[in-house]
């Protein structure tokens, strides 16, 4: 259940409507936007009398039963679209934010030289994986805390905030400089992990799982924003199917559902996607097409001798190329970029 409130109200009403709530069983979630703020009810509402809340209490607007189980990231208790602001970068509605930079950080040279080249062709935020998450046990892990610090020092030298995935909670200190703590596939559903970033002051980058629902997805973020952080970014990168061609199949459906069913902004990964460099273009474009809001892309200074997902990352002239098309669709779509 979600209580809408009247404009202006003080945050001294706000609090005693709140305390009343919890002081007879209920936990609370205060969603405030720019237009609306509204208080979601957690608990089983089946006996509130919502119109009687409704007629009686002079700081409600109107009220709404939520049958989701997701609340806080619901579209119904927030109506309005969230921005996420990183420095002086929004990314949400009105916006196409592109994030770009290696699979891997491999070195201090690598990742600077990619940094300023993704830069100068317009991209906002720079990404690089330290703590690599593989298949197999053998393959490259990633430079970790020292992959970091190289990502750091290409923020310095750029200027462009950086994103980097978190494996797991015990990390979280490691990540206190990184602008943007990435949730991967595989942790989407690591709840315990969800919970600790959930207490950050910062965006967290939350991919969907391989194998998860649009649901799932919306419980997920729900785990983080119950925690407090409403800075969450969905990142729809591609399920498993049956297709066998494609690394991944992208749900650009997906991207439509979640903008309709919550208020937090949406981007897709075209590169892990489809793990083929030549889709990588097309499925960007399209991204931008069905509304998404940004999109993270995978670029390196030479993709052969890429240590991981070279098959899927442009090079800096083909991320040019892309960036320079975006542009000109972006400004068709009166999305900034």
């Amino acid at each position: 259940m979600v209580f809408i409130l009247n404009p202006k109200v003080s945050k001294e009403k706000i609090d005693k409507f709140i305390l009343g709530w919890e002081q007879k069983g209920f936990s609370t979630i205060l969603s405030v936007g720019t237009e609306h703020t509204a208080v979601c009810l957690i608990g089983n509402t089946a006996e509130v009398d919502l119109d009687h809340v409704v007629q009686t209490t002079d700081i409600v607007s109107y009220g709404k039963r939520i049958t989701e189980q997701y609340k806080a990231v619901n579209r119904t208790v927030h109506e309005d679209n969230t921005i996420i602001n990183v420095g002086d970068i929004s990314i949400g509605e009105g916006f196409f934010t592109v994030i770009s930079g290696p699979c891997s950080v491999e070195s201090e040279e690598q990742i600077t030289e990619i940094a300023r080249s993704v830069k100068e062709s317009g991209a906002k935020i720079l990404r690089g994986g330290a703590f690599k998450p593989r298949t197999s046990p053998y393959a490259f892990q990633g430079k970790q805390a020292q992959g970091l610090q190289m990502l750091r020092i290409a923020k310095k030298e750029t200027g462009l905030p950086i994103v980097s995935e978190i494996m797991n909670q015990t990390q979280i200190d490691l990540f206190e400089d990184v602008d943007i703590v990435q949730i991967g596939a595989r942790n989407m559903q690591n709840f315990d992990l969800l919970k600790e970033v959930g207490k950050l002051k910062k965006p967290v980058l939350l991919k969907r799982g391989l194998a998860n629902t649009i649901e799932e997805l919306l419980m997920s973020a729900e785990y983080i924003v119950a925690e407090g952080n409403s800075q969450v970014i969905l990142c729809e990168r591609g399920i498993r199917t049956f297709e066998t061609m494609t690394r991944n199949t992208l749900d650009l459906s997906a991207v439509v559902l979640l903008k309709q069913k919550s208020h937090l902004p949406v981007i897709t990964d075209p590169s892990h996607a489809s793990g083929i460099r030549s889709l990588v273009p097309p499925l960007a474009k399209a991204a931008m097409a069905v509304g998404a809001d940004g999109i993270m892309v995978e670029t390196h200074n030479n993709p052969a001798k890429a240590l991981c997902d070279g098959a899927q990352s442009l090079d800096l002239e083909q991320f040019h190329a892309l960036m320079e098309d975006l542009k000109k669709r972006a400004a068709l779509e009166e999305k900034e970029m």
